[in-house]
């Protein structure tokens, strides 16, 4: 189906929100711009049409058809009863149609965050919503004391490498369930040690089934990806088989589904079952209630302190996660469909969903670049669209769950292995390789530690890139230029770790020459100092004035020399250009330098200081 272009009412949010975010700290908390900041629904619903109503409901359509199986097959990724699948799969469509930035996103259950679960929670439904709430928490405060930056400090390779290893380990995890092995642990190594080991307990009939739903779902994935776009030009006829044919490969993972549990339930019907079932689901909305804050087991009443203890790093890691898996999600489709999120409000609509959502049973969730893909293809104009999405939810939760007894399992390891195939990208290794192959580095350690833990695999890669960073910060790049003045060029700005491979970068180049020579320090890519790297310059000055030779700074910019003005630093002498400093320092006449005193500088570097 054609995708409609941005409504302008979305396009005007996120201009406003661009403009507003520069003018906060003079507009009032409690102008119209601040409050449609909180409120983007504010944007875009007086503008609202019919036709807006039309894709909405197409778009939140599709995306249902593909969340309700998904929720389903989540579920037992995350080691909960199916229908926790659902009941999470339904608050973030309402959350986000008031709070959601992007037209595009649809915040749900995932497979990466179903495997965090699994690995956080003990497969334990009540920690499992008590996770939600306290991620929701975290980010809730995140977001209003808008500390979205922090996210930018894990680099792409740390997210590629995670996800990567992340696709492995629940693409594998599902192996037993296509198979219909039995009594497989969930531990990764030894999932993969006692799956090979019981390969021969393989169950012809889920192993066929199994397959069966992955070629099917394979080839309509295929349909839909080279179904040529609709043109109005086009016979009636023609349209109505294309709108057909794209549906059903849209709603492919309901129709493979609801195609498997057909099957099952004839079998069913004669008296024998060659397939794993989903077995009994809870049926009807849940209940709403505060989460779990402790919880009663045959050994006794386990306390919040030693719940919150049980999930160790998980409230770290979950929290974390979410956040970025949502708005990468969201930054992607927004560069795509040319318009502007705010990472910030992203915070609060995640955070928000995760503290509801507890109230209703729901484990932790994020946005879903699945089925956002399909929400984007499906022509949705607004976060509305959620809505639509939201009731499909809760009408299958009230009316459908008897149906999801016969729901093969292998069908629904057949939706989430190829929902996560697309997570691990093969291609990340060759750009790093061609790019930068010191990002290899935080990419391999990270891939390979979320095999053993996945904290430990998040925070050795972001360690690793850290130190990268802060490697690149301690030794600047420096050009050298040879010639009747040595000119010295950081490539970036100084800081304290710095100033020692500067003064050996001067010493080496300019006092330790026979004999001594004069100097220009060019400053022009320097938009920051500290007092360390003033301190720095002030022994390097000296230096070369023992010497007798001079070092001259030239390209100052105001930030710089309004610091060394604040730090009264004598003896330093500066220029406009390079060419006045070497024509100084070769003794031509004509041309003297500036000393770092306000009397001394030039009056329009003295009106930018004052500005």
């Amino acid at each position: 189906m054609h995708t409609p272009g941005m409504p302008s009412s979305v396009k005007a949010l996120g201009q406003a929100r661009t403009s507003g975010a520069s003018m906060a700290p003079q507009a009032h908390c409690c102008s119209p711009a601040a409050v449609q900041r909180r409120l983007p629904i504010l944007a875009w619903l007086p503008d609202y049409s019919l036709q807006w109503l039309k894709m909405d409901f197409i778009a939140g359509l599709s995306v249902g058809l593909t969340v309700i199986p998904q929720a389903l097959a989540y579920a037992e990724v995350a080691g909960l009863p199916p229908q926790y699948g659902l009941y999470s799969a339904f608050m973030g469509c309402f959350v986000y149609f008031f709070l959601g930035t992007s037209r595009d996103v649809t915040l749900g259950p995932t497979a990466i965050m179903s495997l965090l679960v699994s690995f956080y929670t003990l497969h334990e439904p009540a920690y499992a919503v008590l996770l939600a709430f306290l991620s929701g928490c975290i980010q809730l405060a995140m977001g209003f004391l808008r500390l979205g930056f922090l996210l930018d400090f894990i680099s792409c390779p740390i997210i590629k490498g995670f996800t990567s290893a992340a696709a492995i380990t629940i693409g594998f995890g599902q192996i037993k369930n296509l198979l219909g092995l039995q009594d497989i642990p969930r531990q990764f190594l030894l999932q993969v040690y006692q799956t090979f080991r019981k390969v021969g307990e393989t169950r012809v009939g889920d192993a066929v089934l199994g397959l069966m739903c992955m070629v099917l779902l394979l080839v309509l994935k295929l349909m839909r990806d080279h179904v040529p776009p609709v043109h109005p030009e086009m016979p009636p006829g023609v349209r109505l088989s294309h709108g057909l044919v794209w549906t059903a490969t849209t709603a492919r993972n309901a129709l493979v589904v609801s195609f498997a549990t057909l099957v099952a339930y004839s079998f069913e019907v004669t008296g024998y079952q060659p397939f794993v079932l989903t077995g009994q689901t809870t049926e009807g909305l849940p209940p709403v209630r505060i989460p779990p804050f402790s919880v009663t087991t045959a050994n006794g009443t386990v306390s919040f302190t030693e719940m919150v203890q049980d999930m160790g790093a998980g409230l770290a890691v979950v929290p974390l996660v979410g956040l970025l898996e949502s708005i990468a999600v969201a930054k992607s489709f927004a560069s795509q469909n040319n318009y502007r999120i705010d990472a910030n409000q992203e915070l609060l609509a995640i955070g928000l969903t995760n503290v509801l959502g507890s109230l209703v049973s729901s484990y932790p969730v994020t946005g879903s670049f699945g089925r956002t893909a399909v929400n984007a293809q499906s022509g949705v104009c607004t976060p509305a669209g959620g809505l639509v999405t939201g009731v499909l939810v809760l009408l299958s939760l009230d009316y459908l769950t008897s149906l999801f007894y016969y729901i093969p399992k292998a069908a629904l390891a057949a939706v989430i292995i190829t929902a996560v195939a697309p997570l691990f990208d093969t291609r990340i290794f060759g750009t790093l390789w061609r790019v930068k192959r010191l990002d290899l580095l935080p990419l391999c350690l990270t891939f390979l530690l979320c095999f053993w833990e996945v904290q430990y695999g998040i925070l050795a890669g972001t360690l690793v890139s850290v130190l990268i960073l802060l490697h690149s910060v301690a030794r600047p790049k420096m050009q050298v230029s040879e010639g009747p003045v040595l000119v010295l060029q950081p490539a970036s700005g100084l800081h304290f770790p710095a100033v020692e491979a500067l003064r050996e970068a001067v010493l080496t180049q300019a006092l330790e020459a026979s004999p001594p020579r004069c100097a220009v320090l060019e400053c022009t890519h320097v938009c920051s100092i500290d007092y360390t790297v003033v301190l720095g310059l002030e022994e390097l000055v000296g230096d070369f004035h023992r010497h007798g030779v001079t070092l001259a700074l030239v390209g100052l910019q105001v930030p710089v020399l309004r610091v060394l003005l604040s730090a009264d630093l004598k003896g330093v002498q500066y220029f406009c250009t390079l060419e006045e400093a070497e024509k100084y320092l070769r003794q031509e006449p004509g041309t003297e330098p500036y000393n770092v005193s306000e009397d001394s500088v030039p009056e329009h570097k003295i009106a930018l200081l004052k500005a």
